[in-house]
């Protein structure tokens, strides 16, 4: 007779990660659809004299706006993964351990139908992030950090405020400015694809799962098998006491 798991509902994720989790999204997606027009913009035919139309100020204002929107939860984040809880906490975004690269290639099999999740404790249905999302988010905060430093390089030479010419210099550290915008271009494709592995994956869980992976970022709350939990207590207990003997 297969076994029946006993499951809790529990806290996961923080209001503020949740706030930060969906600013970033409309960020990137208003990053995206403004960067393309700003790139490639269409030729719009208008009996109006050029002076007075400003519809392509407002697409660069959009396109400022949600940069800055980046930067700032961006920031925010890093000052949570040392504030937040450990679900939150930067500890998690680095898995390259021996057990982190096992539970990796675990949730990469499982992703692609290589092996179900039979194993008691097995890596796949993670509390919070898994082995290879937490890698990603990774790899996505690098590429964020390279979006931000070369579309305010693009800016600084007729920017008022310091911020963006404080990234003047990476026009001429990457060559100049053909190599700027292609790096910025090339980097916009990485979060779309990310993007769009991101949005499967979740589904993806949550559908073979069903532990709540889809509605955890907008309540919280994800379904999470007793033991894993009480694991998680008990370990929270040991560093808690060893700590304690150590002060």
């Amino acid at each position: 007779m297969p076994k029946t798991n006993d499951y809790k509902r529990a806290y996961i994720w923080q209001l503020p990660i949740r706030i930060f989790h969906w600013v970033n999204a409309w960020a990137i997606t208003g990053l995206v659809a403004t960067g393309f027009i700003i790139g490639n913009p269409p030729g719009i035919i208008s009996t109006k004299e050029a002076t007075h139309q400003f519809w392509f100020g407002y697409i660069r204002e959009i396109h400022f706006a949600c940069a800055y929107l980046l930067v700032a939860v961006l920031i925010l984040r890093v000052y949570f993964a040392f504030k937040g809880n450990k679900y939150a906490s930067w500890h998690v975004f680095f898995p390259f351990k021996k057990e982190g690269f096992k539970r990796m290639w675990h949730v990469i099999k499982y992703d692609i139908f290589l092996q179900n999740e039979e194993t008691h404790g097995s890596p796949t249905g993670a509390v919070g992030h898994n082995s290879v999302a937490a890698t990603s988010y990774l790899v996505m905060f690098f590429m964020a950090l390279i979006m931000i430093a070369t579309g305010f390089a693009m800016y600084a030479p007729t920017a008022t405020w310091f911020f963006p010419k404080i990234f003047g210099w990476v026009t001429n550290f990457v060559g100049g400015d053909l190599n700027v915008r292609t790096i910025h271009h090339f980097t916009t494709w990485t979060f779309i694809l990310f993007a769009i592995v991101h949005i499967y994956l979740v589904f993806f869980h949550d559908w073979l799962e069903g532990l709540g992976e889809t509605s955890a970022m907008v309540s919280g709350y994800k379904f999470v098998r007793t033991e894993r939990i009480k694991k998680d207590e008990d370990l929270e207990q040991k560093n808690e006491i060893a700590k304690q003997e150590n002060a």
